[in-house]
């Protein structure tokens, strides 16, 4: 059977309990707000394939539990994954004080290169926010992360999050900081002829390094 993607990159959906995670891949996947959304127990798992600069891409993406009961189970899904969506929620400080942690984890635990990048939810809160948008934005800043805030709720900026974050994987892999033939780095060719087309002066540079 033949692929009809490109590329697939392996996702990652991270953060504390109650940021709306489920809600954020829910939208995204099926395009509207899931209503009864319970805590996730373990991981949850979607895939949807989006056209990211011309090129096809399988998103395959891992929705992790925030309860720290489960972080045992979900750090073994960080392996390999090429991008991490890390949500907290604009109305609760405590969600946001807990980032730290689960950025440590992304990158100790994935991909030394993982793309990441930060989401505040629930944007629909306005009124009840506890975290302002410069303050996330200058942490984004200082940890080297994109930054979007989204609403699940009106699907705000939750296809731009993911695309974004796609984006910047492309791009790498377009200049060589990214080598889906590596082992880990949670990206695969899905058409084998890419692997020739993507960037055909890596094969010449390393016919002619060959000693």
């Amino acid at each position: 059977m033949s692929e009809n993607y490109d590329f697939l990159f392996k996702f990652l959906v991270i953060g504390s309990a109650g940021t709306g995670k489920s809600c954020i891949l829910h939208q995204f996947i099926e395009g509207k707000f899931k209503q009864d959304s319970s805590h996730t127990i373990g991981v949850e798992f979607g895939s949807k394939v989006v056209n990211v600069g011309g090129k096809s891409v399988n998103l395959q993406i891992w929705d992790t539990a925030g309860q720290e009961r489960f972080r045992s189970v979900t750090r073994s899904y960080y392996r390999g994954a090429a991008g991490a969506l890390l949500v907290y929620d604009i109305s609760s400080r405590e969600t946001y004080n807990s980032l730290t942690n689960w950025l440590t984890d992304a990158r100790t635990l994935a991909s030394p290169n993982i793309v990441i990048i930060l989401i505040g939810n629930k944007k629909d809160l306005d009124s009840d926010r506890e975290v302002t948008f410069l303050e996330a934005s200058r942490f984004a800043q200082e940890n080297e992360l994109m930054f979007l805030e989204t609403s699940a709720l009106t699907g705000e900026n939750v296809d731009e999050a993911f695309l974004k974050c796609s984006r910047t994987i492309l791009s790498k892999i377009e200049t060589g900081e990214l080598d889906p033939d590596r082992m880990g780095s949670g990206i695969q060719y899905g058409d084998p002829s890419l692997r020739r087309s993507i960037r055909p002066g890596r094969q010449e540079e390393r016919q002619k390094c060959a000693c």
